[in-house]
């Protein structure tokens, strides 16, 4: 291998050891305002670690087809000791800075739904209640005032008539249902007109 790939592997994994410091921090920062579970923290450890070996190898892979040297250690040090000596704070304050807008662009976007969407659709319902409240009592009133007159006519049009038929001895069943539809025809007008 000769020497300026040994010194672009050098400035490959130093690049690779800020941005492994990078991911860390803004890793850091956002589990610790999200507050993830307990649990949780040690799986994204394992994940953050199996991402950053991967991203390093495919740099090692990519710069010196992935041979593994000293340097290549010393590189990734330094990148990270830089990194963490001057732009931790950096990082960590434009991460903190993001989340804080990402945080109001969000409650924009539920405030206008709310305003926009969800206010008009609970309107709505109100309004359709209301209405249907109107109409049934509509109906109710339309009911005691109509129908219990017309049933009255029509029972004193129909009791002599009804009074006079005279129905065989073998046909109870049309009696009985007879009388049974009379009862409920009763009992809905006395629903609807209570004297």
């Amino acid at each position: 291998m000769n020497l300026e790939t040994q010194w672009a592997t050098l400035l490959w994994m130093l690049a690779s050891g800020g941005i492994m410091g990078i991911a860390f921090d803004s890793y850091r920062v956002v589990s610790g305002q999200l507050r993830f579970p307990r649990w949780s923290v040690h799986a994204l450890d394992l994940l953050y670690w199996l991402a950053a070996a991967l991203f390093v190898f495919r740099t090692l892979y990519h710069s010196n087809q992935g041979e593994l040297r000293f340097y290549v250690f010393l590189g990734l040090f330094l990148g990270i000791w830089i990194y963490f000596l001057f732009l931790s704070v950096l990082t960590e304050r434009f991460v903190l800075m993001l989340m804080r807008i990402a945080n109001k662009i969000y409650h924009f976007i539920v405030r206008t739904i709310e305003i926009f969407i969800i206010a008009p659709l609970q309107w709505l319902v109100k309004m359709i209640r209301v209405l249907l409240g109107f109409v049934w009592i509509v109906l109710l009133f339309l009911g005691r005032i109509t129908l219990l007159p017309i049933w009255k006519l029509l029972v004193w049009v129909l009791t002599p008539i009804w009074t006079r038929l005279r129905i065989p001895q073998g046909v109870d069943k049309i009696r009985r249902w007879a009388a049974v539809w009379r009862e409920r025809v009763l009992r809905l007008l006395r629903w609807f007109y209570k004297e």
